[in-house]
């Protein structure tokens, strides 16, 4: 079952013809992902490696082709009204990989967004994974950047800020044999569509996950607002990461997101609010798998 993703999710790739939704449309074709469509304004009609339609709109996209998500291959200026464009023509699931939209920008998609179906998820950040048969290679769904040979089809969800994390944690359930439900990056920015929280809550009623590694960072108050509701409502074991622990603060490291100010968003108060709700935490990257198989 897994979680936002399957085999039957149809994908429309917004900017398929730039070199970087190029690269990855062709990645995730070969990874098994249902690609319908790609948008492009202004190259309508024409067709992407000789089978994928390319539409001057994403409402024409979906109108002709029935795809349900996006992902957003987009440059920062055009990024935010790719996703109301996207949120406008009814999808269910929008994935946006862009980095550097302005907070600003994020901010009017967050109010545009308020009351529509539509689920963001992003931007800057890596995408989405429901690994197939065949570690991943046939019959799954890949969104995004992700690396989709690394996964393997199994039973452990996992949701992470940070996309190199997210790929460390798969590769170590998957030479563990244990692999994944569904992989979601969710990124790194302070104004994002879907949090911690919102990913657990669908790992936790999954039918198909029997345990979540949760991976944080500083900045913000994200984690312990999930450790909160873990430790209140979760009924899967959960083991948790947070990385950062040696930043200064005041001094943003890697995403625009992670920055401790204000005595807020320490590493010191979110390992503590995992410990609080019990989840087990990984003290380096290396162990993030090993915590949690233990825990099962």
């Amino acid at each position: 079952m897994a979680i936002l993703v399957n085999s039957d999710t149809k994908i429309v790739i917004q900017g398929i013809t730039g070199s970087f939704g190029a690269k990855h449309a062709l990645l995730s074709l070969a990874y098994g992902s249902r690609v319908v469509a790609g948008v492009t304004p202004g190259k309508g009609g024409q067709l992407f490696e000789g089978k994928v339609p390319i539409f001057d709109t994403v409402t024409e996209a979906a109108k002709q082709t029935g795809a349900t998500a996006s992902a957003i291959f987009v440059p920062p200026p055009f990024a935010a009204d790719a996703i109301l464009e996207g949120v406008d023509a009814g999808l269910d699931l929008i994935v946006c990989i862009t980095e550097g939209i302005p907070v600003n920008d994020m901010v009017r998609v967050r109010r545009a967004m308020e009351g529509k179906r539509a689920r963001l998820i992003g931007p800057n950040c890596p995408g989405i994974v429901t690994p197939g048969e065949g570690n991943g290679s046939q019959g799954g769904c890949r969104i995004g950047i992700a690396p989709g040979y690394i996964h393997k089809k199994g039973r452990v969800g996992v949701v992470s800020r940070s996309g190199t994390l997210t790929y460390e944690a798969v590769w170590q359930l998957t030479c563990r044999g244990s692999g994944q439900s569904t992989c979601v990056g969710i990124g790194g920015d302070p104004v994002n569509g879907t949090s911690h929280l919102d990913v657990i809550k669908m790992f936790n009623e999954d039918p198909d996950t029997d345990g979540i590694i949760m991976i944080g960072e500083i900045g913000g108050s994200a984690e312990e607002e999930a450790a909160d509701w873990i430790k209140k409502h979760c009924k899967k074991p959960v083991a948790g990461f947070i990385a950062g622990v040696t930043a200064p603060p005041g001094r943003r490291m890697g995403h625009a997101g992670a920055i401790v100010s204000g005595g807020k968003g320490t590493a010191a108060a979110k390992i503590a609010a995992f410990r609080e709700a019990g989840v087990g935490v990984a003290a380096t990257p290396s162990e993030m798998a090993e915590t949690l198989l233990k825990m099962l």
